[in-house]
């Protein structure tokens, strides 16, 4: 098994430590580095990250609370794995959260906000005629972080930004889905023109929208991938499966 390696933190932050740490476990647990199911252990971390036992302890708590990792009584913590029911909770929430500050950002949005917006737009175009998956990912983020900014309301940033980033993970798979991409160019561009014109109600259904195709995306591809797995599991020989 290839062995799992945490890069050490830099340590000339202006935040305090154990923010540091937690914002490079979280980001860790995003990129699957720390897998779902995977035990935490403090004693490695602290080693890996090169800090002492205290933050890695702080952050874990932290990272508990926004439904990263599970603690479970005389067995350890645990990086959190999602079932298809957590899932569809997360989006639910979310989908209100999006349409509210879509609303919001209708509302409040200013000339130079607006124009970074469809700036975006085209660059994500570009970057999906490239096929440059990361790159449409990191701008895909950068799109909504925009909206929710431009809704003016602090609480709700952090509040949507905790939703989707539990979701991270699952990003690249549901935008593998053929035609993602170019669907949710369409439906990011339904959204800028609602808000451009300051149609609340009409920004507000347009994220709904974008919301619920992307968890039908979602749920098509973990369903598609659940029924490979089951089908090359049934294509090893007998004996084989037999074999340790």
């Amino acid at each position: 098994m290839e062995e799992r390696k945490l890069a050490p933190i830099r340590l000339d932050s202006y935040q305090p430590l154990r923010e540091v740490v937690c914002e490079a476990l979280r980001e860790a647990i995003r990129k699957g580095v720390l897998k779902p199911g995977e035990r935490i252990m403090e004693i490695q971390l602290a080693e890996e990250l090169g800090v002492s036992r205290t933050p890695v302890r702080e952050a874990i708590r932290k990272l508990e609370l926004e439904g990263y990792v599970v603690m479970m009584p005389r067995r350890g913590t645990y990086v959190a794995d999602m079932s298809i029911r957590d899932i569809c909770e997360i989006f639910e929430i979310r989908t209100a959260l999006e349409a509210l500050s879509n609303g919001l950002a209708a509302e409040h949005i200013t000339e130079d906000e607006l124009e970074h917006l469809q700036r975006l737009l085209v660059i994500i175009g570009g970057h999906i005629k490239e096929g440059n998956m990361e790159k449409i990912v990191e701008t895909d983020i950068e799109f909504h972080d925009l909206l929710y900014h431009a809704a003016r309301n602090e609480r709700l940033v952090g509040i949507i930004s905790n939703l989707r980033d539990q979701l991270t993970r699952f990003r690249t798979l549901s935008m593998s889905y053929p035609g993602r991409l170019e669907a949710t160019l369409e439906e990011h561009r339904a959204i800028v023109e609602a808000i451009a014109a300051g149609d609340r109600k009409a920004a507000k259904k347009a994220a709904q929208r974008h919301m619920e195709r992307s968890e039908k995306t979602l749920m098509l591809t973990i369903e598609a991938r659940k029924q490979e797995k089951e089908k090359d599991k049934k294509s090893v020989p007998c004996r084989e499966q037999g074999d340790e």
